[in-house]
């Protein structure tokens, strides 16, 4: 394992701010669980032939359109998790492929970035 040249004030900024968005990504997770309780109990509804409705999208449609983003969130909560890991353990702010540094201002622009920019672009 490599350890971190990043300054300490550095990486507490990057955890600081990993937190808060892991703080706002698990606000918006419970709030998709409340509302696929909302949706689960609607579809259970036996007597609801919403597939024929012609007013707004069925509770099928909803259902997946909910699940996608809910999925979404707990991806997004992963990485975080994962990002904050690496800060605990010394390997933040270095390529997972080919350990160089990753640039504060790559960074900056994705926290939870585990690729420097050139591998990255290998990647794609």
């Amino acid at each position: 394992m490599t350890v971190t040249t990043m300054t300490p004030a550095q990486l507490e900024r990057f955890e600081v701010r990993l937190r808060a968005e892991r703080a706002e990504a698990a606000q918006r997770e419970a709030e998709f669980d409340d509302v696929m309780g909302e949706v689960r109990a609607a579809r259970s509804g036996a007597s609801a032939d919403d597939e024929h409705d012609p007013e707004g999208p069925t509770m099928t449609q909803e259902w997946s359109q909910r699940t996608a983003v809910l999925a979404d969130v707990q991806h997004e909560l992963a990485e975080i998790d994962r990002a904050l890991a690496r800060i605990a353990d010394g390997s933040y702010g270095f390529c997972a492929r080919c350990g160089k540094r990753i640039t504060v201002a790559r960074l900056d622009a994705r926290p939870t970035a585990t690729l420097c920019i050139d591998c990255a672009r290998l990647e794609r």
